[in-house]
């Protein structure tokens, strides 16, 4: 249809969002196909579409605004056309774990590849890096913050990542995984603190009992939002971007009974093709190299046992390519 194309998928993954659909913790209709980061080539164009050419290499991102609507003009891609709007792909509409997916408002949504870059440098831009980026900019960290970054899952990891690419000066992973926790360190912790022992006791002790000026929350289950909560001094961000697929209570004593001058913030992954070609400029860089979290890689036909790999955490997975 007009502004519409399709893409060819050379390689997507599966996201943690795709095993909060597959639980039945997030609600889609049945039998959407779901997926929603990919590198693909560009099969066919609709009319409307210019500056593209078929079979040229591209990636789709995860959100697709229409980059018209009142949310898209006002800087709020990812809710374009409503609350979680611009959610398409593996929500609304079919999404890239197929052969071919059919992409909405391709003009705002395909970033071209550069040559330089292979699929895998570039797959985890479509949505996990960016959200874990986006994660530390809704923080606002500043340069010599001290944070925290619950959970050290993909988005976590890029959350790590993005804290110490905007300059903090102490970064604390928190994780139960300590192969996790060694990732952190490699992308830039400071500190890593296994969540079975006392984080917040830990927390207080690395920080002389002032609390972090910014904690990030990228798991989306009431312990860590609430250790992320505690965790902060009075003044301090929380950054949440997990999941949350239950209720979510807020402990008055934590935030000094609504008078600690905190503020909590919430972060959708951002849309259009301008934040993924930015992104591609760190990885052309070298500022940032993603590879190390694809460890897995699987055929479509076998992704069954992809999935069933992703949700045990089994052999040191992380994010899994399929291809």
């Amino acid at each position: 249809g007009f502004g519409e194309a399709v893409m060819k998928v050379r390689l997507t993954t599966i996201c943690g969002t795709d095993i909060h659909i597959v639980r039945g913790e997030f609600r889609v209709r049945e039998g959407l196909t779901i997926g929603h980061e990919a590198v693909g080539v560009i099969h066919e164009l609709g009319p409307g579409v210019t500056g593209y050419s078929v079979g040229q290499r591209v990636l789709a991102g995860a959100i697709t605004p229409c980059g018209q609507c009142e949310a898209c003009l006002a800087g709020n891609r990812s809710q374009c056309g409503g609350p979680l709007g611009g959610w398409r792909l593996g929500n609304t509409m079919d999404g890239t774990q197929a052969e071919y997916v059919l992409i909405p408002h391709a003009q705002a949504n395909l970033a071209l590849i550069p040559e330089a870059l292979s699929d895998e440098q570039v797959l985890l831009l479509a949505d996990i890096a960016s959200t874990g980026f986006a994660a530390a900019e809704s923080g606002r960290i500043r340069l010599g913050d001290t944070v925290a970054v619950f959970a050290q899952g993909p988005i976590g990891l890029c959350a790590t990542l993005g804290a110490h690419l905007m300059g903090a000066s102490e970064i604390i992973a928190v994780d139960s995984d300590p192969q996790r926790l060694k990732m952190a360190q490699r992308f830039g912790a400071t500190a890593v603190i296994l969540a079975e022992a006392d984080p917040l006791a830990e927390i207080r002790d690395i920080t002389e009992g002032r609390g972090v000026d910014v904690a990030i929350e990228a798991l989306g289950i009431q312990e860590t939002f609430e250790n992320a909560l505690r965790a902060l001094r009075p003044g301090g961000i929380l950054s949440s971007v997990g999941v949350y697929s239950g209720h979510l209570n807020l402990p008055l004593d934590a935030i000094g009974a609504g008078l600690a001058d905190q503020r909590i913030v919430t972060t959708l992954c951002p849309g259009g093709k301008e934040r993924m070609s930015r992104l591609m400029r760190l990885v052309r860089s070298r500022r940032v190299d993603l590879t190390p979290l694809l460890t897995h890689v699987f055929s479509l036909e076998e992704i069954k046992r992809a999935y069933e790999l992703f949700e045990s955490r089994r052999d040191g997975v992380l994010k899994i390519g399929i291809r």
